[in-house]
């Protein structure tokens, strides 16, 4: 009997470590998911805030990209690497959309600013998904100022 209570004892401490080590290890991996997760999320704000300059933030397309990109880049790699694209392709639309507003006094600008504006949206959009995926994403026509 006593030995029966002592096989009984050594069975429950092995039992309760190894849940100690199931829970440990539950919450190791819960806190990788996190940290891609929260990667994989700044990244994509990176790209998405470039999209505030359409609810009315002055300059917000290169603001937004700037800010996120500012406070996050030494953080985490990933976000220095999208948020630089991003301020790249910001720019560089910025340009393109002044010339084309330029245009419009030769009225060619009528056909180009809405194209500009579209195109930007949808890149972004393609972006910010490819971004929360975890995948990079290089948009064209961007000028590289930012390397």
């Amino acid at each position: 009997m006593i030995k029966k209570l002592q096989s009984d004892e050594k069975n429950l401490k092995k039992n309760s470590s190894w849940l100690y080590f199931q829970r440990q290890q539950r919450q190791n991996n819960l806190n990788k998911t996190v940290l891609i997760m929260t990667k994989k999320t700044w990244a994509m704000l990176c790209h998405l805030t470039a999209l505030s300059f359409y609810v009315g933030v002055p300059f917000g397309n290169i603001l937004g990209p700037l800010i996120i990109w500012l406070i996050k880049k030494d953080e985490m790699p990933t976000v220095d690497k999208h948020g630089k694209e991003s301020l790249n392709f910001q720019i560089s639309m910025t340009i393109y959309g002044l010339i084309a507003s330029l245009l419009i006094f030769v009225f060619i600008g009528f056909l180009l600013v809405p194209i500009v504006v579209i195109a930007q949206i949808i890149f972004v959009v393609i972006a910010s998904i490819k971004a929360n995926n975890g995948e990079f994403y290089n948009y064209p026509l961007t000028i590289r100022f930012i390397k």
